[in-house]
């Protein structure tokens, strides 16, 4: 019964963000996030823990609290985005797209080399999949978790995977990426989370000891193709800029261990570099030095 409430709100909120006006829907959204900034103090205070570890104590009140509340309006700006899509045709979606540095890319599709994707929640990262699966007419395999709900996990991954768009869930990801791959497939794993410290790599993450997922680490190896970090930003909500950064190498020696080290490193410190250009744009709720900073 839970479930078909939860049901019923996803299609009144869907409704209701389909009818909106887009001048409205930015403002809308920006009322929530605020709201959503003041009244959990728990979130604000891990968003201001995480600016201060990130970068040494050196912003403002102000500052960090910008960045917070952009953070929200990302939040809610990429899961409206994917109720708005669901009306949506191709075209529509791609109109506000654009694109830098999609000649790495069509370099690798050029020469018929594998590739896999690599990202983060950072501006609306549900919208990067399908802009990238119809920019360059692949399907994207992306790895998900499966929502507690089994109504509205099945009512999101339709809505994810449209577009050419492929979900595979974290349980038993390696596995449903190694299917992909063997298809052809290419598959994006957001890469910016804290995990448990058995599944993960240690990493430096703006100086600080944090775990790292280390599957894109052991696709690349594994299948001997270079990582392609990719990232979707946006100032205004209504036009969205995809990033291609310089690829990550693959590494393949004997030492398989000393490999993944240093290719999960490296995606660190490239989405280090990203987060830096804009901060607002990354997910600051996450407790990403979770078991190493007690201060977070």
């Amino acid at each position: 019964m839970l479930d078909y409430m939860y049901l019923g709100l996803y299609k009144l909120f869907a409704f209701f963000v389909w009818i909106l006006p887009e001048s409205w829907f930015r403002g809308f959204i920006r009322f929530l996030a605020k709201f959503a900034y003041y009244a959990s103090s728990k979130r604000r205070k891990i968003m201001h823990d995480n600016l201060d570890l990130a970068f040494q104590y050196s912003m403002s009140e102000n500052q960090k609290k910008e960045i917070g509340i952009f953070a929200y309006m990302n939040l809610l700006d990429t899961t409206f985005g994917l109720m708005k899509r669901d009306n949506m045709s191709i075209d529509e979606v791609m109109k506000n797209v654009s694109f830098e540095g999609e000649e790495t890319v069509k370099q690798y599709q050029n020469e018929g080399k594998p590739f896999l994707f690599v990202s983060g929640h950072y501006g609306n990262w549900e919208l990067i999949a399908p802009a990238i699966a119809a920019k360059f007419d692949i399907t994207f395999v992306v790895v998900g978790r499966k929502l507690d709900s089994d109504v509205m996990d099945r009512v999101l991954k339709e809505s994810r995977e449209t577009f050419n768009v492929e979900l595979v869930y974290k349980n038993g990801a390696t596995k449903g990426c190694i299917k992909a791959i063997n298809k052809g497939k290419t598959v994006g794993i957001l890469i910016d989370q804290s995990i448990r410290k058995n599944q993960s790599v240690d990493v430096t993450f703006f100086g600080k000891q944090a775990t790292h997922t280390p599957l894109a680490s052991i696709l690349s190896r594994k299948f001997e193709m270079d990582m392609i970090p990719i990232y979707i930003s946006t100032d205004d909500y209504k036009a969205y800029k995809v990033k291609i950064y310089a690829p990550i190498k693959t590494i393949k020696t004997d030492n398989a261990e000393e490999d993944l080290a240093l290719l999960t490193q490296q995606q660190a410190d490239a989405m280090e570099k990203v987060i830096k250009e804009d901060p607002r744009q990354w997910f600051w709720m996450h407790k990403r030095w979770k078991g190493f900073n007690h201060e977070v």
